[in-house]
């Protein structure tokens, strides 16, 4: 059963994190007191646009070992989505930061898809004393460029919202989608778990405009530097098909102080999500190694 657990992130914006092993659902009863601890703890980050239950998968084999809590980060999922220009690398850091030291979970394994893999690894090098490990999933270094930007803002203008059902909403971002370079009923789950019935139909629960201002903090700025700062044991994760190059992942992995590379056969950007199991095949060592250093 889901249990949600409110924490307070930066500038008091409530976020709402889960310890499940079902994804939330709406009216689930919520506490506002963490259990008791229990070593070692595991905090599961997701991408631009995901939430907390993208990881449920995940948090149902983890949590036979570990204490493992998924987030819905700021603009996301059943946190709060306040107004203004608040979406920042280092919002985004502290939110998980606060998470980490308000649910007695550290020292943590971060487990961060895209985005969230960013926040996560700019955390284990702002807070070593918090982050055990670290699985970077799908996420480059590099700079994407004011041209990918245009691009996303041209594909949210895209979208026909609202969508009437949700088997319309599968079947636009698994098929229809100009993205979509062959059919994937999984990125049409991913994206039906991203929305909310509203009058007139069904629309996403985040705000695009707040979702561009969020992938603003890497389109136009590197990150290689805070991977070289990052001093835990760190697994670089990449889909074969992802968006993640071998090349600039296994770059990655050069600087990285305690780096290792791992890749998922027939699986994109959403490889924890398109591969669950060979996904878990992929992490679970780094994770036994871990546990023993």
């Amino acid at each position: 059963m889901a249990r949600r657990i409110d924490v307070t992130g930066a500038g008091g914006v409530r976020l709402a994190a889960w310890e499940f092993a079902d994804p939330p659902k709406a009216g689930e009863e919520q506490t506002r007191v963490a259990e008791p601890d229990r070593a070692p703890g595991v905090l599961l980050l997701h991408g631009l646009m995901g939430r907390a239950s993208h990881w449920a998968s995940a948090a149902r084999w983890l949590g036979e070992r570990h204490r493992a809590v998924a987030l819905d980060q700021r603009g996301h999922g059943q946190s709060d989505r306040p107004a203004g220009d608040i979406y920042t690398r280092e919002a985004y850091v502290e939110d998980a930061e606060a998470a980490i030291e308000q649910l007695g979970l550290g020292p943590v394994v971060l487990i961060g898809h895209a985005m969230g893999a960013l926040t996560a690894w700019q955390l284990a090098a702002k807070r070593p004393d918090l982050v055990h490990g670290l699985i970077i999933c799908d996420m480059r270094a590099s700079a994407l460029g004011a041209a990918s930007q245009r691009e996303w803002e041209d594909w949210f203008k895209a979208w026909p919202v609202p969508f009437t059902t949700l088997a319309d909403v599968r079947k636009w971002f698994g098929e229809d989608d100009p993205w979509v370079e062959r059919p994937s009923p999984s990125r049409g789950e991913f994206y039906a778990e991203v929305m909310q019935e509203s009058p007139d139909g069904w629309r996403p629960v985040f705000e695009p405009e707040q979702m561009l201002k969020s992938r603003e903090t890497w389109v136009f700025d590197a990150h290689w530097e805070e991977l070289t700062q990052v001093q835990c044991p760190t697994l670089v994760v990449r889909g074969l098909d992802g968006e993640l190059g071998r090349a600039e992942a296994q770059e990655m992995v050069r600087v990285l102080p305690r780096g290792e590379y791992a890749e998922v056969a027939d699986a994109g950007h959403l490889v924890h999500y398109d591969r669950p199991e060979a996904w878990r095949a992929a992490v679970e060592p780094f994770l036994d190694g871990v546990l023993t250093r």
